[in-house]
């Protein structure tokens, strides 16, 4: 079946749009954003070619840990609005084409979750055994995950004489995933969230879900996302699991679920990828990036690479060597601000790449180009950068910049209610934003979209199976897709310096085209599957190949 019929599988061909509510749209103006705001931002985000938006958690809670540390799973926080309200967004979004995902964060709860109020009290309470306890530290335990803001993983508590495990922060308990009743809850969850319209979960931190309490035999852990896999299929057979795995690829594909095991995970973020990239964008050379492409492994067609610039926290360098990440730290974080826990940064990429307009757009014309769903950040669309007076990985989590006029128009509160403040500097609000962009044919905002159009008419780039060209020249990335008989092929450029490249395309059927697809015209292939392209300065192209007998509109 070609790629153009599988319309089932609606992930593989996905835009997702990943943003917190709280720092989107203020309707109420309270200086905090709400999902009434959202519901006025959807035609932007339709608009924008969006068809999956990914909510981070909006749940009650105390936002020590920007709304990680969830006091009801079942809840919405009351800043942001009601259960009616997220029904109403989530049908509003469904009208334009748009499914929702949301953060599924059960690996802790907050401290001030009942179910901890509970267990805190007494040995003997009905949810002690919901959370992880030891009269003693276990030998070896891991170190936090927060290195200079957590001295470890166990806290000490006095009143029932034992310590609990927080691979997080000493606030964010961890719940014992061995318990089934603690399994029945997370299962519960998602049942709920199903029936109020929400597509499916972003799966936070899996390893630290999955993984059994220090000490503690629970056979196979992964058993656990099998079962949320099978229930969700039951559930909503449209629904899926994104997992964030930062692990390497071999060790990620347990968690998609091997060949002859019942399926876990639908989608896992490339973090190996990602970081790469960044590496390749510190040497003007595409070799880190191709090399990672050229292990990265081939999934089978149920499951997907989730492709992406930076999420939400600090954009982490842990996979590369300590020489390698030195390298980017020097190129984009020079400052110590700008980095946090000696292994990330904290910058967005526009002000990374120095506002050089030609780097951006072909780091998010390679984002759409490569095999995989690809996953934008709110405000990714319009370049915005970060606000540096903000603490550690919040500066990346500033207001929605819609309009050049006061807090960026995204709330008419006063500025000492605001939830962030937006960048005070050339990324300001009245520099960068929405409004602007939209009446500018130039515009990122423009660009991206035409990304998005393109990927979209481009089935091949969700489905197809990567193909490294070599073209001479280390600074190229060359690559082809081919579904069926579709075939796709980009080129990216990541040095200072115009190329020119000769492709080796291989057997195509005689009288085959190179079609431009961001510009009117075609190039021969010649007998020996051979032609040559040019390319900007940090320049990129997408073609199509086109034998003579295809229609398609280009």
């Amino acid at each position: 079946m070609r790629a153009t019929d599988r319309g089932d599988l609606w992930w593989k061909t996905a835009v997702v749009y990943c943003l917190d509510v709280e720092t989107f749209m203020d309707w109420n103006d309270d200086g905090c954003g709400d999902f009434e705001g959202l519901a006025q931002r959807l035609d932007h985000l339709a608009e924008l070619g969006v068809t999956c938006i990914w909510l981070m958690p909006f749940q009650p809670s105390p936002d020590l840990d920007d709304g990680y540390d969830i006091v009801d799973f079942v809840g919405v926080d009351p800043r942001l609005g009601s259960l009616g309200d997220v029904v109403a967004f989530t049908r509003a979004a469904r009208d334009r084409g748009i499914r929702v995902i949301m953060d599924l964060v059960m690996n802790h709860t907050s401290e001030r979750h009942p179910w901890f109020q509970s267990a805190r009290r007494s040995r003997n309470s009905p949810y002690r055994d919901f959370y992880v306890w030891r009269d003693e530290v276990p030998p070896n335990p891991p170190p936090s995950v927060f290195p200079g803001e957590e001295d470890g993983v166990w806290e000490w508590h006095e009143p029932t004489g034992q310590y609990y495990l927080h691979s997080f922060y000493r606030h964010q308990p961890d719940l014992n995933i061995a318990n089934p009743d603690v399994r029945d809850e997370i299962a519960k969850t998602v049942g709920f969230w199903l029936e109020l319209g929400i597509s499916g979960f972003r799966v936070d931190a899996v390893p630290f879900l999955i993984e059994p309490p220090a000490g503690e035999d629970v056979g196979d852990p992964h058993e656990l996302l099998r079962d949320l896999r099978r229930y969700l299929q039951r559930r909503a057979s449209e629904a899926i699991l994104l997992g964030e795995v930062n692990l390497p690829y071999d060790q990620q594909l347990d968690y998609f679920g091997r060949a002859g095991d019942p399926a876990e995970l639908t989608m896992q973020f490339d973090f190996e990828a990602m970081q790469r990239l960044y590496l390749s964008l510190a040497r003007q050379d595409a070799t880190p990036l191709r090399d990672t492409l050229a292990r990265r492994p081939q999934l089978e067609p149920e499951m997907q690479w989730a492709n992406f610039v930076r999420n939400h926290d600090e954009l982490t360098l842990d996979k590369l060597s300590d020489a390698e990440r030195e390298e980017v730290f020097d190129a984009f974080a020079p400052e110590d601000w700008m980095r946090v826990y000696g292994r990330g940064i904290v910058r967005r990429l526009p002000t990374m790449l120095e506002g050089d307009p030609r780097r951006i757009r072909m780091v998010y014309s390679l984002l759409f180009s490569l095999p995989g769903t690809p996953v934008l950040f709110y405000g990714e669309e319009i370049g915005m950068g970060e606000n540096g007076e903000l603490e550690k990985r919040q500066a990346v989590r500033s207001p929605m910049q819609w309009t050049g006029g006061r807090h960026g128009g995204f709330s008419r509160a006063a500025a000492n209610r605001l939830v962030a403040s937006p960048p005070a500097d050339g990324y300001a609000p009245e520099h960068v934003n929405v409004e602007a962009q939209m009446h500018d044919p130039d515009s990122l905002l423009c660009t991206i979209s035409g990304f998005v159009r393109r990927y979209r008419s481009s089935p091949e780039i969700g489905w197809g199976r990567l193909e490294l060209l070599d073209v001479g020249e280390p600074a190229v990335l060359a690559h082809r897709i081919v579904e069926d008989d579709l075939r796709f092929v980009a080129l990216h450029n990541f040095a200072p310096r115009p190329s020119r490249v000769g492709l080796e395309l291989g057997d195509v059927p005689e009288g085959s085209v190179l079609s431009d697809l961001f510009a009117v015209g075609a190039d021969d292939i010649d007998e020996r599957g051979r032609v040559d392209v040019e390319l900007d300065a940090y320049g990129y192209r997408w073609f199509r190949v086109l034998a003579p007998d295809d229609r398609r509109l280009t």
